[in-house]
């Protein structure tokens, strides 16, 4: 690559983005081509401005970054997405890998490893803070779900959160405990093939687990 890398900063937060912009600015590697504050200006702006690298936050108003990270692969944006946010938790990190972020750093992130994540990530190279790289890695070392028909009790689960109870109403209805329920959840939404307690009663309905 020729010339600084040129980086569009995305963050509901105007003195987040004060200071990202500040800290690179510093640096005759980086420029900073634009600011948006959420996913759906961050579109536009990819688009138009074509930055090599864009520091995407995860939770907006209105379009949130996983969407954002969405519409860009699928608007085909070269430009490469780093998530920088506060959270790591498996519900924040696997949808914004799976949707397309090339890589995954903590706002705690010191200033030296954040140039380099971005630098990493002009060049089409993953990075990801040590907790999320960790997390990533032991989902991957935990045995796969049983796939196939829901068991007995997996149904109770289901129609009982169908029936708007809660993990802990539902422990305390079947006699076992909440994570026990957690765990029944978990293998349901992978036999039915969602990501959450919504779509898997959907898709209970949808299959006649559920009635009509």
């Amino acid at each position: 690559m020729t010339g600084p890398i040129k980086l569009l900063i995305v963050d509901d937060h105007p003195v987040v983005r004060d200071g990202l912009s500040a800290m690179f600015a510093r640096d005759p590697e980086f420029t900073v081509v634009g600011e948006a504050s959420d996913g759906a200006e961050a579109v536009r702006m990819a688009v138009t401005l074509v930055p090599d690298v864009i520091l995407m936050d995860l939770r907006m108003a209105g379009m949130d970054g996983v969407t954002a990270i969405g519409e860009l692969s699928r608007r085909e944006v070269p430009a490469r997405v780093l998530v920088l946010t506060t959270y790591d938790t498996d519900s924040h990190v696997l949808p914004a890998i799976e949707a397309g972020a090339t890589g995954y750093l903590l706002k705690d992130a010191p200033r030296e490893e954040l140039l380099r994540a971005v630098r990493s990530a002009a060049r089409g190279e993953v990075t990801l803070a040590p907790s999320v790289a960790a997390r990533l890695m032991s989902r991957l070392r935990a045995p796969a779900p049983t796939t196939g028909p829901l068991s007995q009790r997996e149904l109770e689960v289901l129609r009982l959160v169908a029936g708007g109870n809660t993990n802990r109403e539902a422990a305390a209805r079947l006699f076992i405990t909440e994570a026990t329920v957690k765990t029944h959840l978990i293998n349901i939404y992978a036999k039915l093939d969602v990501k959450d307690r919504a779509a898997a009663v959907a898709e209970g309905y949808n299959r006649g687990l559920l009635g009509a």
